[in-house]
């Protein structure tokens, strides 16, 4: 486990964004429940989450489409609420930092951390800029 001090800002760096965090893990069972689309992010301490992922984040949420609601887990700080989120990864092996985006409940798109290395946050923001639009869009009604 990371020294909370430690981690401290690097979860307020979501948080001031909006971004919820989940502690436990009936507190993402509680998350994943919601209908609609989710984004969660697992953080991490790394250099890529700091220079890619977080500012990612950030940026997507210039993207005209947006999920319902973006959550976060801390890999190394929040264990029992990174070990639930991962159980909604289905088929996806352990990756932080990693963003998932859920639909009520179900994975539908994951960028996992070797996509984030190396990558600038402008180009994560264009990633999950494009699963917000191919997933969280409203569906169109045809006219009558």
């Amino acid at each position: 486990m990371y020294d909370p001090l430690l981690v401290q800002p690097m979860r307020e760096e979501l948080s001031r964004l909006g971004v919820q965090e989940l502690h436990t893990a009936s507190e993402v069972d509680e998350a994943m429940k919601l209908q609609g689309t989710t984004l969660l992010v697992v953080n991490s301490v790394c250099g890529c989450a700091a220079g890619a992922a977080r500012p990612g984040v950030a940026l997507s949420k210039r993207n005209p489409v947006q999920p319902d609601r973006i959550v976060t887990v801390f890999a190394g700080q929040d264990a029992e609420a990174t070990a639930r989120a991962r159980e909604y990864m289905t088929n996806q092996p352990p990756s932080s930092p990693s963003f998932a985006l859920l639909k009520d409940g179900k994975l539908v798109h994951m960028i996992h951390r070797h996509f984030i290395e190396g990558r600038t946050p402008e180009m994560i923001a264009e990633a999950l800029g494009f699963a917000y639009d191919e997933h969280c869009g409203k569906e169109s009604v045809p006219e009558a």
